[in-house]
């Protein structure tokens, strides 16, 4: 199930190339003043906010500030507000209140908190359930509330194959003429926010246990696969062909796609422990595909980046939970027929990426 034959045949492509391609990577060069801005759009992941006083991660070892992440937030919220190019949207990539939320009682106090401070937000926000989601909500729960954006999904007719499932979160829309977002549920397969009665979590533990013999489900500790902990999860087989219909459709109308997770696919962008635990078969369907020029995540609290031989831009956001008072961590991505240039505040990096040259791989 998490290696199919494409996903094998692909990764062996992936090798050969390699090389070839880092070789090939474009100049990131300087923004010329011919360049003509298409459209923006602001990045955020991993507020967690909670009201409690700072404390620190699983290991002890990063602090992190629950309180301030809310006043961090609202001041991404004024800074896009402000922007001359204002953003057509903003990309929530998950992790929006933290699960100490649940041992206080006080996940919808603060969910209503956020999401107040996100009415002062002038543009669409689309939010991304991540593990702290679950921890504070039920999947049924989070269906039926604010968190649940769907209803700025695109619908294109004629073409009843890219309309998702209702089993899982996801759905895409075209911030601009030729353009499709694709928000996926990096946790439909999970152990996180079930029924523990239900087949589903049967399947899904099962599958988490064959990887992990750990007591602690979120300890890595021993494992030859780290990423097989209870804090991540997986794409169903469903979502990745409902994924891969909407690629063949972008791919057939010469679109430009990015892909948003609160998990991220890509092993090269960051440590080995936070990706989603198919992220190989995630990888083989869009690999097999030309129009995919980006692929957004959070997570990870410390960020990373990598672009990969197909010439996708693999961004990991930094964690507003983990930033400062005295500094931010939030993006505005502006978008150019070539390329798109990630202008980051506080912790996230500016970065150019360059869209990759008419692909030339052969299958």
């Amino acid at each position: 199930m998490f290696m199919t034959w494409l996903s094998f045949l692909l990764y062996l492509v992936y090798l050969e190339i390699c090389l070839e391609v880092m070789d090939d990577k474009p100049n990131p060069g300087t923004l010329s003043e011919n360049s003509e801005r298409l459209f923006s759009f602001g990045v955020i992941a991993d507020i967690q906010y909670a009201d409690l006083e700072d404390g620190y991660n699983f290991q002890g070892n990063r602090r992190r500030y629950y309180r301030h992440s809310l006043l961090h937030l609202q001041g991404a919220i004024e800074d896009w507000n402000k922007e001359s190019s204002t953003p057509c949207c903003v990309l929530q990539l998950g992790d929006l209140i933290d699960g100490y939320n649940a041992q206080y009682k006080a996940s919808e106090k603060s969910l209503e908190v956020v999401m107040n401070a996100f009415k002062m937000l002038e543009v669409p926000v689309h939010h991304i359930w991540g593990n702290h989601e679950f921890y504070n909500f039920s999947r049924d729960y989070l269906t039926n509330s604010k968190l649940n954006t769907k209803f700025l999904e695109d619908q294109i007719v004629h073409h009843p194959e890219t309309m998702p499932s209702e089993n899982y979160y996801a759905y895409h829309f075209v911030p601009f003429p030729k353009f499709r977002f694709i928000l996926l549920d990096a946790y439909d397969l999970s152990v996180l926010g079930i029924d523990q009665s239900s087949p589903k979590y049967q399947q899904c533990m099962k599958i988490l246990r064959e990887h992990n013999p750990n007591v602690e489900l979120n300890s890595p500790q021993g494992l030859s696969e780290p990423h097989f902990v209870q804090f991540n999860g997986g794409f169903s087989q469903e979502q990745l062909n409902w994924l891969n219909d909407v690629l063949t459709f972008s791919d057939t109308h010469q679109e430009k796609v990015v892909i948003v997770s609160h998990l991220p696919i890509y092993p090269d962008s960051f440590n080995s422990v936070c990706l989603a635990w198919n992220y190989r078969d995630a990888l083989a369907v869009m690999w097999s595909h030309q129009c995919v020029v980006g692929f957004f995540a959070g997570h990870t609290h410390d960020g990373g980046y990598s672009q990969d031989p197909f010439g996708v831009h693999h961004v990991n956001l930094e964690g507003v939970i983990e930033t400062a008072p005295d500094s931010q961590a939030f993006g505005t991505v502006h978008v150019y027929p070539d390329k798109m240039i990630l202008k980051g505040r506080g912790r996230v990096p500016d970065r150019i990426m360059n869209f990759k040259k008419e692909a030339s791989f052969h299958f």
